[in-house]
Order: C-alpha cells, then structure tokens, then sequence
C-alpha cells in the first residue's frame, strides 16, 4: 500500500480509526474522512507517526454533495484514488416502535447511503482510469438481524444487495475496478458509548468481542487482496450466516428471548451522548476502542486463514497426497 492514496470513511474512531493507523504502517497516503474534527486531527497523527501521510477531510457522509466535494479535494490533494474504505456510520439502540422517524432516516442516510454516495465517488473516478479498489466494511448484521437495532441492521443488509448489484455491473462491462466486503463480528469500539441510546442500561456487543485492530487487518488485507467478493471476521460471523441459511425459524426466536438483555450492560447507565445528528468526538477523542478492552479478543482465526489461504490449501492439498499414498501402499 506503500504511497498508494486511500480514502478512509468513519475514520476518526473505531475500525475506521485502526485502519488509519495500519495504512500509516504500510507508507500509504490516507485521506481521512469524518465529522469529528477533534478525532480526525489524533488519527492523521498517529498515522503520520507510523509513516504514512495523512490529511483530514471533514464531512457528512450523508450529504452526496459534501461527499462528491471531498472527493475532488482528495484527488486534487493527493492524486488519484487507488482504495475507498467505506466505514461510517451511525445507530440508534432502542425498540423498533422507539425511534422517532427523523432518527430513523438519519441512520439510514450515514449508514447506507453514505456507502452509496462514497462508493459513487469512488466509482466516478475509478472507472475511467480502469483500475481502483473499494471495500465496504459490513457486519455479520448483514445477514441476521436483531433486537434493539433496526435500523442498523437494515442498512446493512442494504449495503450487501447495494454492493452484489455494483459488483454485477462491473462484471458485465468488464471492469477491472474491484469491490469487495468485509463482514465484522462485534468490535470493541467507541460505538457503544456515543450512539443513541433509549436503553435503560449501557449497550454492549454480543461476545465474541474482538479489538477494533483485528478487523482492521482483515480490511487492509481486503484492499490489498480485493478479488474475494467477502471476508468474514471472528467464528460468529460464519455461525450466524451458516445458522441463518440452515434454521432462520428457530434464530428468530432464540434472538427474540436473548437479544434484549444481552445487549446491555448490568452494571451500567448509558453515557447519555449521541452522534446521530452531531459528532461526539469535535471536542474529545474517542479513539479506536471502546469500553470493553477486557473481553475482546485482539486476534482472530479467520483473519490469519484469510492471510495464509495459499499456505492452508497447500498444506491440506500436501496432506490430503500422503493420506492418499499411505492409503495406496496399504491396498
């Protein structure tokens, strides 16, 4: 990724956040896209102290006007885009029947359109020159939905059947523009204490909890390796799609019994701050991580499989050939 420009979403906080830092690790020129001016300003540091380059863009991700604008700017800036990483999003956690419709179209807008107006950006630039990468960085959420986050989970359910249909039309025009996914188990991010909240306890992921570092791996790993139609992160993400193709029926019900409580806290309040119509991190910064350091996983299987996919298939290949031959010297 060494001097490539890359154009990060959300990247002021979270998995937007750990990605900025490892593409500063790989030398690469990171346009740094958010609201939060404050936690934009810390992430261009770090990332410049890992020896990128960094330069903050602050934006709404759901104005395409803004979008389009910041866009230009980049290229202007930087040169052309090699990679857009759509990150950026926004929640409400409450019943369904709770969410006002203002807030519901707001979270719509940053966490689905604002996949559309990013990745049309990218697209706009990319298609002429023939060559380019976007990674649109999902959640297993993509696949089940569950109590207390409507919204979220119906834009990301959105954003798959949004990405399949761009991915066909570059296939029929024979493209070499390249989009990929990454489905993300639950993160330890700073999500839980700035999104909206109606619960009377503090919301909290659904273990397995892993570090915001390890799918920000597989997001790099993406953008550098982008001919995967989808990566997965963490075993839950695989249980959940594998579980939803076999018993949709009786997940419903299991969510419908577990979802609520084991979305939230015992021990804990709400923080009462909410991102939805305005950063929470203008005047302090969240960071990467949430408030969960101490249950998260800071390594995942399926990220080091994805990493070593030739190692694995050549490994099962080489003992799949000795079993076969120790078979043959048997008979």
């Amino acid at each position: 990724m060494k001097d490539k420009v890359v154009v990060v979403t959300g990247a002021s906080g979270g998995v937007g956040r750990a990605v900025v830092r490892m593409l500063g690790e790989k030398g690469a020129k990171i346009a740094l896209i958010a609201r939060g001016e404050t936690g934009l300003a810390n992430a261009a540091v770090e990332a410049g102290a890992e020896g990128g380059t960094a330069k903050v863009y602050p934006a709404d991700m759901a104005d395409h006007e803004q979008v389009e604008a910041v866009a230009d700017e980049i290229e202007k800036d930087l040169g052309p885009i090699d990679v857009w990483v759509n990150v950026a999003f926004s929640s409400v956690f409450a019943p369904f029947t709770e969410v006002e419709p203002a807030e519901y179209e707001r979270t719509t807008a940053v966490t689905y359109l604002g996949y559309v107006w990013g990745t049309r950006a990218a697209l706009r630039r990319m298609r002429p020159r023939n060559q380019g990468t976007i990674v649109q960085v999902g959640s297993a959420l993509a696949y089940r939905g569950i109590p207390l986050q409507a919204a979220y989970c119906g834009a990301k359910h959105a954003i798959k059947g949004f990405t399949e249909s761009v991915r066909t039309e570059l296939f029929n025009e024979g493209s070499d523009v390249q989009i990929t996914m990454v489905q993300l188990p639950a993160v330890n991010t700073p999500q839980f204490d700035w999104v909206l909240s109606r619960l009377r306890r503090h919301p909290q992921p659904v273990p397995p909890i892993f570090q915001p570092e390890v799918a920000a791996q597989a997001v790099v790993f993406a953008a550098e390796h982008p001919a995967r139609r989808e990566y997965w992160v963490g075993g839950s993400t695989t249980a959940t799609i594998i579980g939803e193709r076999i018993a949709p029926g009786l997940i419903d019900r299991y969510l419908g019994r577990t979802g609520v409580k084991s979305q939230q806290t015992d021990d804990k309040r709400p923080t009462g701050v909410a991102n939805l119509w305005e950063p929470a991190d203008d005047g302090r910064d969240y960071g990467a991580h949430g408030s969960f350091d101490g249950r998260s996983k800071d390594h995942s299987v399926q990220v080091w499989l994805s990493q070593h996919r030739t190692l694995v298939l050549t490994a099962l290949a080489t003992a799949a050939a000795a079993t076969a031959a120790g078979l043959a010297t048997r008979r």
